[in-house]
């Protein structure tokens, strides 16, 4: 059973529900949308997804961001110079990863939009008991990840990540453009296809900031007490989550 309810997520608070957004597009349309985009952007440049989305969504469309590295937030801001871009800060980053959000913010023209979760790690210790995410790693990003992005996307009708196909089997049938029936989004992934060449190119090529801590023998990188380093041979996100059966945070299912 879980540890986390409803309730210890602040999802749901003494006012009840937020209101409705009369600004936000009806979810049939957006799955419309994402079907059709789907469809016809299937094998489009990544430049070329990621402006269909500004074009589509304007100030309703932002990007989001693990800060590994700037390239999905510097090719967005290609296309839409200001845009949004989320960062979930759990509150258990490496100080490499702050240093890649704090240059992002400093040099590329878009708008970081660092995110708390609810509680610290010192609340969340009193309430849950501490190092939570040894004993239930599931509850510990629902609280630190997923409750504070399902906030951060509440202005949006349609969001970026920065999945690639090739990262691990889990996301080997990523689309370039979906819809998320569960938040009602459009969801697009303008580098789904692209190989680490492809990103190791772009990064060389626009200078692009990225985390150090490639260097030092890591695949893919979360907070510190759930991430190691990966050996030869694995696939990138193998040292992720490594004691558990687990594979993704839950921002993406």
């Amino acid at each position: 059973m879980s540890l986390v309810s409803a309730t210890g997520l602040g999802l749901v608070g003494p006012g009840g529900p937020t209101p409705a957004d009369p600004a936000r597009r009806n979810p049939d349309e957006l799955r419309s949308l994402a079907e059709q985009a789907a469809r016809d952007l299937e094998g489009a440049p990544a430049l070329e997804i990621a402006r269909w989305a500004a074009q589509t969504f304007g100030d309703r469309f932002c990007v989001t961001s693990s800060m590994a590295d700037a390239v999905l937030a510097h090719l967005v801001s290609r296309v839409a110079p200001g845009v949004d871009v989320v960062f979930l800060d759990t509150g258990l980053h490496f100080p490499e990863t702050l240093r890649v959000r704090d240059e992002v913010a400093r040099t590329l023209p878009v708008n970081v939009r660092s995110i708390r979760p609810r509680l610290t790690v010192g609340q969340q210790d009193g309430q849950y008991g501490p190092r939570l995410f040894n004993k239930s790693p599931d509850d510990c990003c629902q609280l630190r990840k997923v409750e504070p992005l399902e906030r951060a996307l509440t202005g949006y009708d349609a969001w970026a990540a920065g999945l690639r196909r090739d990262e691990s089997p889990s996301r080997a049938n990523t689309p370039v453009v979906t819809f998320d029936a569960r938040r009602g989004k459009v969801k697009v992934n303008p580098i789904a296809a692209w190989s680490q060449g492809d990103v190791d190119a772009y990064i060389a090529r626009f200078n692009v900031p990225v985390n150090e801590l490639f260097k030092q023998g890591y695949g893919s990188i979360g907070c510190w007490p759930c991430t190691r380093r990966t050996k030869a041979g694995e696939d990138p996100r193998a040292g992720r989550w490594a004691m558990f059966e687990k594979t993704e945070c839950g921002l993406h299912v």
